[in-house]
């Protein structure tokens, strides 16, 4: 494939229509992996509680994650860009913006409606700029251990359990004895709004939607899965790869989150992390921070585009 041509006006990449389908299809590949297992099992009405969390848990469709957008300052041309202009928050280029890129008149020419986009989505881009900044700038804490996971079981009846056909590790009253003999101190509202009311009380801060901005921090497994979230909520002026780096992070995430919870997992394949133990504390911490460096990456990219499209507000 030929490098993209570059116009001289160096903020717009212009896409031949033989770049943009190649790209188009790399991401059909690296997203149907994750899409196709998911959409069999919906159909046959079979759980995962790992893998389909971020389909179930997030609102972003499978049809919605497969759709590849180039962000902003790409041009698509070609005859096959067209249908793209009916697309919410893109357009065609008229005559004078084609012959201003250099291009053969008459070329179909379509990219992201920047203006339109950043007036009618300017609050979520002003609300992920406030999150995604703020976070990004604290210091990261690595001393929670997931107890967000045994916190939503604490003191709760079998049939009560939230994910009910999984069994707890420890079972009921050694799962309670976790929570009870540790320092629970949960940041991320969107993991304490499922604590149980037993276990609310013990948690050290008591974050709201109110407090998130100032609560979030960069070591919280939760708030680093929800770098796909913000991503994915200011589709389309995020590039497709960088939402699929968010995704597949979160993913990687997820996994781990799991294995640290209380439930048994082993029929599913996954080892658990004892974070009931030194040596499982240890593990997690280091799970931990391995996710925060990356997430810290991806956060810096997502902050990029979301000061360029607070700019073009």
């Amino acid at each position: 494939m030929d490098p993209a041509r570059t116009d001289p006006a160096p903020s717009v990449t212009i896409l031949s229509e033989a770049q943009w389908r190649q790209r188009e299809e790399d991401h059909r590949r690296r997203v149907e992996p994750f899409t196709e297992p998911y959409l069999r099992r919906r159909s046959a009405g079979q759980k995962h509680p790992v893998e389909d969390f971020l389909f179930t848990y997030y609102s972003h469709k499978p049809g919605q994650l497969r759709r590849w957008h180039p962000g902003p300052g790409v041009v698509l041309t070609g005859e096959a860009a067209a249908e793209r202009a009916s697309w919410k928050f893109h357009r065609q280029l008229d005559a004078g913006e084609v012959a201003g890129l250099g291009l053969e008149v008459g070329t179909t020419a379509v990219a992201l409606d920047l203006p339109k986009f950043a007036a009618e989505r300017a609050s979520a881009v002003d609300f992920s700029r406030i999150i995604l900044g703020r976070t990004k700038d604290r210091s990261p804490h690595f001393g929670c251990f997931g107890l967000h996971e045994w916190a939503m079981v604490y003191r709760v009846e079998p049939d009560d359990v939230r994910h009910e056909y999984l069994p707890l590790r420890l079972g009921s009253s050694g799962t309670d004895h976790v929570v009870e003999q540790s320092r629970i101190k949960c940041s991320h509202i969107d993991a304490f709004r499922f604590f149980t009311d037993e276990a609310a009380p013990r948690n050290e801060l008591q974050p709201t939607r109110q407090t998130q901005r100032d609560l979030e921090q960069p070591g919280c497994l939760h708030a680093n899965m929800d770098l796909y979230k913000w991503a994915y909520k200011l589709s389309p002026a995020i590039p497709s790869e960088l939402l699929m780096d968010c995704f597949e992070l979160s993913w990687r995430i997820r996994r781990m989150d799991m294995q640290a919870s209380p439930y048994d997992l082993s029929d599913w394949g996954y080892e658990p992390i004892r974070i009931e133990t030194p040596d499982g504390k240890a593990q997690y911490a280091k799970g931990q921070r391995e996710f925060a460096a990356e997430a810290q990456i991806l956060r810096a990219s997502l902050c990029k585009v979301v000061d360029d499209l607070t700019l073009s507000g």
